[in-house]
């Protein structure tokens, strides 16, 4: 699963990475938007409009499968999920963040922080709905495929020996 996770995991960002880091030939460029949800805001204004769920929408999902994508790459089943969901999060945060700055040197692409914030809402919404149950599953199936674990009798304590006894017998 995890050779398959990396696989996944390499072909998703090799796709983001053409669709968001290819120049465009536009006639002209908005500023850069480094104010937190001031992009969000101006979509929320214009929400009726199939262009603000579309922008939004799209923001949300382009990172998402790396809320899955992430933790099966890793392989682990038995790990803490405030852990795990830690760990998901904040390199979706930092592979969103990366993306942006790439983007900043790149003609025709404008940085915006709310991509940023709106791709890590989508890689930890979709690691709480998919990986908690998920992992349960497959700890349960794993159980299931081992069987019982084996029982050890209760040990008991050796009878005491008389350690500073000078009478040995070794009969």
């Amino acid at each position: 699963m995890r050779v398959t996770g990396l696989l996944l995991l390499v072909a998703h960002l090799s796709i983001v990475s053409w669709l968001t880091l290819r120049p465009r030939t536009v006639p002209w460029v908005p500023a850069a938007n480094l104010e937190p949800l001031a992009t969000i805001r101006a979509e929320l204004a214009l929400l009726p409009s199939w262009e603000a769920v579309q922008h939004l929408g799209g923001s949300v999902l382009l990172l998402a499968p790396l809320g899955v994508l992430l933790p099966l790459s890793a392989g682990r089943l038995n790990v803490s999920p405030l852990v795990s969901f830690t760990r998901t999060t904040f390199a979706g945060a930092m592979i969103a963040l990366a993306i942006e700055l790439l983007q900043s040197g790149i003609p025709g692409r404008v940085p915006d922080i709310d991509s940023v914030l709106l791709g890590t809402l989508g890689v930890a919404l979709v690691h709480l709905t998919v990986v908690p149950g998920t992992r349960c599953r497959l700890r349960r199936r794993e159980e299931r495929l081992r069987g019982m674990t084996p029982r050890i009798p209760r040990v008991e304590l050796a009878p005491q020996a008389d350690v500073l006894s000078g009478s040995r017998t070794y009969l």
